[in-house]
């Protein structure tokens, strides 16, 4: 009996081609988060530099993000055309190129036109990075992959933070774009010579691993029929998440991109001081986008009213947030939103990931996540505007932040869960 355990447990410990492919795409995520997010602590520095106000510098972000929902579905189709391996790594090599060329701007109308291009690149990335992990991961795992991949969303800003409140203390903000450009042109590479749009094409996958997606349904021997674009656009699921990603990404990019300047600007901190307390929170929003994988994987069934329940928690404490008095309070606040928010966020991708057939993933994630950056339009430049309106006050903002996260709760409640992806 004994020298069955022994290659059981070595079996357990292999390592999965799957990883490999999750590593590489979270590796590429963080970066496309880095890449943006260090403008969210560069914009202060880039205002001043070019004497934008509150109003001009949400336009700046709102140039990345019209680039970057425009090709959320040009991104999808072309990654059911041609493969999410190609697309990936393509769009990854553009953007750096533009993260690098945004450093050496010194006009708003070049800036915007530099910042529209790097979102072209990123918005091709999401939905073939989808498409990949729903190929290469069987059901009872898409819930972890997903949550995985997620923690860029909180890391990312994080990272971006320190890292840019560094660079540009030491050497000024176009410094930062100048070297994050450097390792995108890497990982693209990776990405291209370590992954295949075919599992069964992987030279690492084992037959355990092909049986799993074969059981799954994931993998077949069967041509996939081409599925015409008017009968995707006909499910209901489909445009219930893409409304509630849009909600939920009005409060997130609202979070991500103003919390650096609310932080300077209004609780008094020092740049120094930013760089860390900025932090904080989304290492917090690692920690519950984690758990908040593990438990979409446990409670399928429970996915909807999960999603309800922590949204609108984060909702109350992101109020607490800028009604307390205390500056560190604040934070400590921040930390408890971005905990509950990105469980909830979790739960959101779960249930996507699992109520759209593999096949048209790369439309489909790619119509989802078009509803989530033009959250990103509309949210960075309303905030600009709600700040000014209010002569520097984040109240209103906060307002609107909150309003469309518990919106997002309500939304949520329209959804029918299924056990299996949705028929089409």
């Amino acid at each position: 009996m004994s020298s069955n355990i022994i290659p059981n447990l070595q079996q357990k410990k292999t390592w999965k081609a799957r990883y490999t492919v999750l590593s590489l795409i979270w590796l590429a995520w963080l970066l496309s988060f880095l890449d943006r997010m260090v403008m969210s602590v560069s914009l202060p520095f880039i205002g001043r530099d070019l004497n934008l106000d509150t109003t001009q510098q949400g336009l700046i972000i709102s140039a990345f993000f019209v680039g970057y929902a425009a090709f959320q579905i040009p991104g999808g189709f072309l990654a059911d055309r041609f493969g999410a391996r190609k697309i990936m790594a393509i769009g990854i090599a553009w953007w750096s190129v533009f993260t690098s060329l945004t450093g050496m701007v010194f006009t708003l109308p070049l800036m915007l036109a530099v910042r529209f291009l790097f979102g072209i690149g990123e918005g091709c990335f999401p939905s073939a990075s989808w498409k990949m992990i729903s190929t290469y991961f069987p059901s009872k795992e898409r819930g972890r992959a997903t949550a995985i991949q997620s923690t860029v969303n909180t890391l990312g800003p994080a990272l971006a933070v320190i890292v840019a409140a560094s660079i540009i203390g030491a050497f000024g903000w176009h410094m930062v774009f100048i070297v994050l450009g450097i390792p995108g042109l890497l990982i693209a590479a990776g990405i291209y010579f370590f992954t295949r749009d075919n599992p069964k094409d992987h030279p690492s996958i084992t037959q355990q691993d092909l049986d799993e997606l074969a059981a799954d349904g994931t993998l077949t021997d069967k041509p996939v029929e081409a599925v015409p674009f008017k009968d995707v656009l006909k499910m209901p699921v489909l445009w219930q998440m893409a409304a509630i990603w849009f909600l939920f990404d009005i409060t997130f990019w609202g979070f991500s991109t103003w919390l650096p300047s609310y932080l300077i600007t209004v609780r008094e901190f020092s740049l120094a001081k930013t760089g860390v307390m900025a932090a904080i929170p989304f290492l917090f929003g690692a920690g519950g986008t984690l758990l908040g994988g593990y438990v979409s994987d446990k409670c399928k069934s429970q996915r909807k009213w999960l999603y309800m329940v922590t949204a609108v928690i984060a909702a109350g404490f992101l109020y607490m947030t800028y009604t307390v008095e205390s500056a560190d309070m604040a934070v400590v606040y921040q930390c408890i939103s971005a905990l509950f928010m990105f469980f909830a966020m979790a739960m959101f991708w779960g249930i996507l990931m699992d109520t759209i057939p593999n096949k048209i993933m790369g439309r489909a994630s790619g119509i989802v996540n078009f509803g989530g950056q033009m959250a990103g339009v509309v949210s960075a430049p309303v905030m600009g505007f709600l700040i000014k309106a209010s002569g520097g006050s984040y109240d209103s903002a906060f307002m609107f932040m909150i309003i469309a996260l518990v919106a997002s709760a309500v939304v949520t409640f329209t959804v029918k869960m299924r056990n299996t992806p949705a028929a089409i």
